[in-house]
């Protein structure tokens, strides 16, 4: 059995279709040494936006780091009732955030339920493929991946190897479990959702693999409170996004892995900061200022590879850029690299050991700046999973 490693990604997602309950999750142990510097509070993952902007930002080079935070514990039930199986999951990992960032702390990452075509709770949104996700030890993923679990109600009228999704999803919230005030780029200026976000996806599923087609549609109006009468800043927009991805079965053990996305005003669902910014242009009259959404552009490619019954590897690359805004500060951030190598050894069907190397890079907006990281990371993991299930002959009732 080829165990997938401890990203965000992992952990079964498929929910049981027998009454019963499991308890399932992961032992975590990483060991880093990162050559460059990070922000300490994701000191355990590589995040280009989490770079040094600047010379020196967050220390000197050089730091050994260990940690346990992709630890995770779940439980998945399924209850029968006259309707059909209500399934569900409800998981964690201690990857701290909100007030516990940058902390050792427990964090929820699903809480879902479905019965039949409908489901309500946190879950993967329909605008990502979690199937897209590679298999490597670097816990928070490729850059250029979309990935946020959100709140969200959610119809599923084709189910299966190929299908289609619906949902309508809390607005606002963003994958850094803060909200969209921190991702407006203007001083004195809060974001304000009158409507959720709606999104969908279709999915085509075929012996070579599937190819996916999402979409996301947001509504986004930000007030200006520190308005005077020269200037409003003010206003409301229609965000949107869409993104293409696929799995195409290289071998009978090998998968490419692809997705390209393209939006305005998603980065909530991204690893990119700002989803607004200020546009100042001169209309012959005397000089406007607006505020507008930034476009971002991304992709990731990577191959998994199984070399036996023991050894798999994954290798890939992944990148973003959001056009800014001449409003916005030369350190904003502008692009960002994300590549990895690794090679896994599964030392029994539940237990996995391996290393991985990688690589990120951040690039400013406006001043040239650039920061570069190189990363190896060590990591231990032991899956385990406890399915309790109840008596047959009491529950057909003899």
């Amino acid at each position: 059995m080829t165990l997938a490693a401890q990203t965000r990604a992992s952990g079964p997602d498929s929910l049981p279709s027998r009454p019963s309950i499991e308890f399932f999750g992961q032992l975590v142990s990483d060991g880093i040494y990162d050559f460059k510097s990070v922000n300490p509070d994701f000191f355990d993952v590589l995040r280009p936006t989490q770079l040094p902007a600047f010379d020196e930002q967050f220390g000197r080079d050089g730091h050994a780091y260990f940690s346990v935070r992709p630890t995770r514990f779940g439980v998945r039930t399924t209850v029968p009732t006259d309707a059909g199986d209500v399934k569900g999951i409800l998981d964690w990992d201690l990857f701290g955030s909100g007030p516990n960032r940058g902390r050792t702390a427990f964090n929820l990452v699903r809480a879902y339920a479905e019965l039949g075509r409908f489901g309500a709770g946190q879950f993967d949104s329909p605008f990502m493929d979690i199937d897209v996700f590679p298999n490597t030890l670097e816990y928070w993923g490729p850059t250029g991946i979309v990935f946020f679990r959100n709140v969200q109600f959610r119809y599923m009228p084709v189910q299966g190897d190929s299908r289609i999704t619906l949902a309508i999803e809390r607005p606002g919230a963003s994958a850094d479990q803060g909200d969209l005030d921190d991702h407006l780029d203007i001083s004195g200026v809060r974001g304000r959702f009158p409507v959720p976000n709606l999104s969908a996806n279709g999915r085509l599923g075929q012996k070579w693999g599937y190819v996916q087609l999402s979409g996301i549609l947001r509504w986004i109006y930000w007030d200006d409170l520190l308005r005077d009468d020269s200037l409003d800043l003010g206003g409301h927009v229609t965000a949107w996004g869409l993104s293409g991805s696929s799995n195409v079965k290289a071998s009978k053990t090998d998968v490419l892995k692809l997705q390209i996305t393209y939006g305005r005003g998603i980065q909530d669902y991204m690893d990119a900061p700002y989803d607004v910014g200020l546009r100042v242009r001169d209309d012959g009259s005397g000089v406007v200022i607006r505020a507008v959404t930034l476009p971002v552009f991304s992709g990731l490619a990577f191959y998994d590879h199984t070399w036996n019954d023991k050894v798999t590897s994954s290798i890939g690359w992944s990148g973003l850029r959001v056009t800014n805004s001449n409003g916005q500060s030369a350190l904003a951030y502008h692009s960002g690299q994300y590549a990895v190598a690794n090679l896994l050894y599964n030392a029994a069907e539940d237990v996995m050991v391996g290393g991985e190397f990688q690589w990120g890079r951040r690039t400013n907006a406006f001043d040239g700046f650039a920061s570069n990281d190189f990363r190896l990371q060590l990591t231990a993991r032991f899956n385990y999973s406890l399915t309790l299930e109840p008596d047959k002959e009491k529950h057909d009732g003899k």
